[in-house]
């Protein structure tokens, strides 16, 4: 039942939706389940032994023990004498690993955290695009909406940048659902082919290509970082020099208040920044990229003749659209195509608008 729910969730289906799927394969619920074997009653409706809700979904999907392992001190109390339970930050949990047998493997885990932290809303007409949380744009990096009408055919459906639907500045980035489905298909056959039949060359790029991104990454932060510690330096001096002013009757204390709270204010947005800058260098300096872990669901797959919502889950993590170039005379879009694992190869096909079949 456990690995049935993973893998609707890999297939990019939500929780809801999940609870529907098995309702509907009648398929007992965990209080159910437990009342078959001790009696208890405490989760069981004799009336409805298979009525699954999506709390109960999104709680089991969450559940690290699946892993084989055991995570202590997730939550704790203000005092003994209190009994309500404040939940600890990740970096306070005790992680005890292989204290039973796993159910579900680390790949299949880590798709569907993915797919969770990507949590979309449906259609009005209750569809979920397949693209849906996976589609960014390339210019302001939001997610791209699916566009779906009852009057439309598979064909029309389409994604826009929802920065451009809410008129806040950026180009709509259009593109259809064939298309992106064709070029994202056309993107992963060729990796996978690359993936087999070379796999020592493959492994060789993959770092290479992961190598070069973390290095300006890495650059990129430590500039930023620099500029921001250089201003909170500024800022402390010149909340020195309100306060002297202040002090000697040069600054009233209406004034001294307003412009200190200011300085003060921007300089707390600078510490919280340069914090995450440096949590940004550091991670850079430690970051391996998992190969074997990608290679693992490339050897479950011969070359993928068709695009399906499981193939997709399992092997991208995301895919950023471009503006359309129209400077050639024809449409031309570039989309890339970020791998679960490994980031992004260096194979991203172009889609040109010319023929009349492909007209987007």
């Amino acid at each position: 039942m456990v690995e049935l729910i993973f893998q609707l969730c890999v297939e990019g289906n939500g929780p809801g939706k999940i609870a529907r799927m098995l309702k509907e394969r009648q398929i007992p619920t965990p209080g159910t389940i437990e009342f078959q074997r001790t009696g208890r009653t405490r989760h069981y409706h004799p009336d409805a032994p298979c009525r699954w809700t999506a709390d109960t979904i999104a709680n089991i999907l969450e559940q690290d023990a699946y892993l084989g392992r055991t995570t202590n001190f997730k939550t704790t109390k203000l005092s003994y004498k209190s009994k309500k339970k404040i939940d600890n930050p990740p970096e306070k949990w005790v992680i005890i690993e292989n204290t039973h047998k796993a159910i579900i493997d680390p790949e299949t885990w880590e798709i569907v955290q993915k797919a969770r932290e990507q949590r979309r809303r449906p259609t009005k007409m209750g569809e979920m695009g397949m693209f849906s949380g996976l589609a960014y744009c390339a210019d302001c990096g939001a997610k791209l909406y699916h566009c779906r009408a009852a009057a439309w055919t598979h064909e029309q459906e389409c994604y826009t940048c929802s920065t451009y639907r809410g008129k806040k500045g950026c180009s709509a980035h259009y593109i259809r659902a064939v298309v992106l489905e064709r070029l994202v298909l056309q993107n992963l056959q060729r990796v996978v082919a690359y993936a087999q039949e070379d796999e020592d060359e493959f492994i060789r790029r993959v770092m290479e290509n992961k190598t070069a991104v973390q290095r300006a990454e890495q650059e990129q932060a430590k500039r930023a970082l620099e500029k921001q510690e250089r201003r909170i330096n500024e800022l402390d001096a010149i909340i020195q020099r309100l306060y002297e002013d202040h002090v000697m009757g040069k600054l009233n204390a209406e004034r001294f208040a307003k412009l200190s709270e200011g300085y003060e204010k921007e300089q707390a947005d600078l510490k919280q920044s340069v914090g995450n800058l440096r949590a940004i260098v550091n991670a850079a300096e430690t970051q391996a990229v998992n190969v074997k872990s990608f290679l693992k669901i490339v050897k479950k797959y011969t070359e993928p003749a068709e695009l399906t919502p499981a193939i997709l889950r399992e092997f991208v993590e995301k895919v950023v659209v471009h503006a359309p170039d129209k400077s050639s005379g024809h449409r031309v879009q570039r989309i890339d195509v970020h791998y679960t694992f490994i980031g992004e190869i260096d194979l991203s096909p172009e889609y040109s608008k010319y023929e009349k079949e492909t007209t987007a």
